[in-house]
């Protein structure tokens, strides 16, 4: 192809005459973008290599995608996925950034059985302890620190939480107790 003059570019507006460009608008052919389907000009050894499918860089990055388009399980926002992201996902839901990921996982994941701190369904011996009001001071030496009080069973079935079968020990006479060494 050689330099032409173009002195006409489109029924709207003309180019002054003394410019010369390397390729005659005229010529180009027009196609529609794969993307958002607008009509842009492709040079013709552009669309010989395969190229010339997409109007711009954006459309061409659009175009490359192979993921899907999910809606976020917990605030409804639009998200894209990858192939590979969608075959690790164990749990089948997508969500836009962690923080709705940690309010998905608080309200299902750490309820009832899951949570670590689950104890047959039923309220943890502290509490029950608290509840009953018997005053937390340890049974056989008399320390009062509740940080190192722990819940002792006298039949030492975990199961049977009755108040009378509960007592308050600190953490070294509830390792003797269990040890047979005193209580």
């Amino acid at each position: 192809m050689g330099r032409h003059k173009v002195v006409e570019l489109s029924t709207n507006g003309t180019v002054p005459t003394g410019l010369i460009f390397y390729y005659n608008i005229c010529i180009m052919p027009w196609l529609k973008c794969r993307v958002c389907s607008a009509d842009f000009y492709a040079r013709p050894r552009h669309i010989k290599k395969g190229w010339g499918k997409y109007c711009s860089n954006a459309c061409g990055y659009a175009g490359m995608r192979t993921g899907e388009v999910f809606l976020c399980s917990t605030c409804g926002e639009k998200v894209y996925r990858s192939p590979k992201e969608i075959r690790a996902s164990k749990s089948n839901r997508y969500f836009c950034d962690k923080s709705c990921f940690a309010v998905w996982k608080n309200k299902h994941v750490f309820r009832g059985e899951n949570h670590v701190r689950w104890k047959n369904g039923r309220a943890s011996y502290r509490v029950l302890m608290a509840r009953s009001g018997a005053v937390p001071i340890c049974a056989t030496c008399g320390l009062s620190d509740t940080r190192v009080l722990v819940v002792h069973h006298k039949d030492q079935n975990r199961e049977n939480n009755k108040l009378e079968n509960l007592k308050w020990l600190c953490r070294n006479c509830h390792y003797l107790a269990h040890e047979g060494k005193t209580v």
